[in-house]
């Protein structure tokens, strides 16, 4: 016990201890970032302004002025969290999670301050702007797991009770929270983050094939249990059978990829946006784009993306410590698992969920934890040494 409690102590002060950060943040991937926010709104522009005109509330510039707002302010927390020594987000892995857990659970508690949109009811009415609290569980996911796979150690993660048991029951219950929302996409992102950052952090794969197994079973019981489950299924694989029904969100993003042809039509120039596209501004702003831009605007994007999470990963297997490469691989799974879930959906190789697109998708709050996660990143990149500077050392 002694021993065990030496361990625990030594790895709790490799997380905590602080490392100047005397390099500048990661060139590449911030220029990635910026690039991308800047084409999401101009493309936000053009997805959301024949919304902003028929709505007598707001006017076409309504969406990207407000938008626009946020990723100036976000970029600012960007910049401030990047100069942070992330070792001190050890310190608010526990406070967090019990923090999104008891938002998440608040749907029970004081279900007046959550807004119902199509049916689903995501986001908590903070007067002046809504926000959903699977963004802040998302990064609360990271940070926890991040924080515990450093403290136990390879030679415990591997074991049942240290390396599963925890994810498995947190996993749990953040599952049953979103189911009366509901979530589908945020529990399959929240899992898909836990699992990489426990794979990273020594887990067995034999446990981690265990729990994908129970996963599956839960998934098909699911299915059956509940019968419009299996009818969102069918409706995927033919949404133009249920065309004016429950197919139409998938029909017309559908429609409206296939109208862009090779060039496209023009920026500004898409007809589907026209109150035939269902938000045209969130979950299928990726197809106006591609009728707009066509198939090389398409690929240009799904180039950005690639680059920046292959970035990202790069940048977590340079971290300095197991804590740095967790939180980083964590937050990279985030976007990728976003960005595939969106582009899938909209595409029609996944069935219709809510799924934002990263850095496109209209919504100042979620805007601003993406950003203070790119932050996060940012500053782990400070405390990397540059390839250039380690091989002048060793030539010295």
């Amino acid at each position: 016990m002694a021993a065990l409690n030496k361990q625990t102590s030594r790895r709790s002060r490799e997380i905590e201890e602080p490392v100047r950060p005397t390099y500048g943040i990661d060139e590449p991937f911030t220029v990635l970032v910026i690039l991308l926010l800047l084409i999401g709104l101009v493309c936000l522009y053009s997805a959301s302004y024949v919304t902003g005109y028929y709505d007598k509330k707001s006017t076409p510039t309504t969406f990207v002025v407000r938008q626009g707002i946020f990723a100036v302010t976000g970029v600012i927390i960007m910049l401030v969290v990047s100069r942070m020594d992330y070792h001190k987000f050890h310190y608010f892995a526990i406070p967090l999670m019990v923090f999104s857990t008891a938002l998440l659970a608040s749907i029970k508690v004081v279900p007046s301050v959550w807004v119902t949109i199509n049916d689903a009811t995501r986001w908590i009415n903070l007067k002046v702007t809504t926000f959903q609290p699977s963004e802040i569980t998302k990064f609360a996911f990271i940070l926890f797991f991040s924080s515990w796979c450093s403290i136990m150690g390879r030679k415990r993660m591997r074991t049942l009770w240290y390396g599963i048991l925890p994810f498995g029951f947190l996993l749990g219950v953040t599952a049953i929270l979103l189911y009366f929302q509901p979530h589908l996409s945020a529990i399959i992102t929240i899992a898909a983050i836990g699992v990489v950052i426990i794979f990273l952090g020594g887990a067995s794969m034999f446990w981690l094939s265990t729990l994908g197994i129970a996963g599956v079973s839960a998934m098909i019981a699911y299915l059956k249990v509940k019968p419009y489950a299996m009818t969102r299924i069918n409706v995927w694989l033919d949404p133009f059978a249920y065309f004016r029904g429950k197919g139409w969100q998938g029909a017309q993003s559908l429609l409206t990829i296939a109208s862009g042809g090779i060039w496209g039509m023009g920026l500004g120039q898409g007809r589907q946006k026209h109150l035939f596209l269902p938000e045209p501004a969130n979950d299928f702003i990726f197809s106006v784009w591609c009728e707009e831009m066509g198939f090389v605007g398409a690929a240009l994007i799904l180039l950005l993306f690639a680059a920046l999470i292959l970035r990202g990963y790069y940048i977590a297997s340079k971290a300095p410590d197991k804590f740095g490469t967790l939180l980083v691989a964590g937050i990279t799974t985030q976007i990728a698992v976003q960005t595939i879930f969106n582009i899938g959906v909209v595409s029609g190789l996944l069935p219709v969920t809510g799924a934002a697109l990263p850095f496109f998708s209209y919504g100042g709050t979620s805007l601003w934890v993406l950003l203070g996660e790119v932050g996060v990143v940012l500053a782990v990149s400070r405390r990397r040494k540059p390839e250039s500077d380690k091989k002048r050392g060793n030539r010295s």
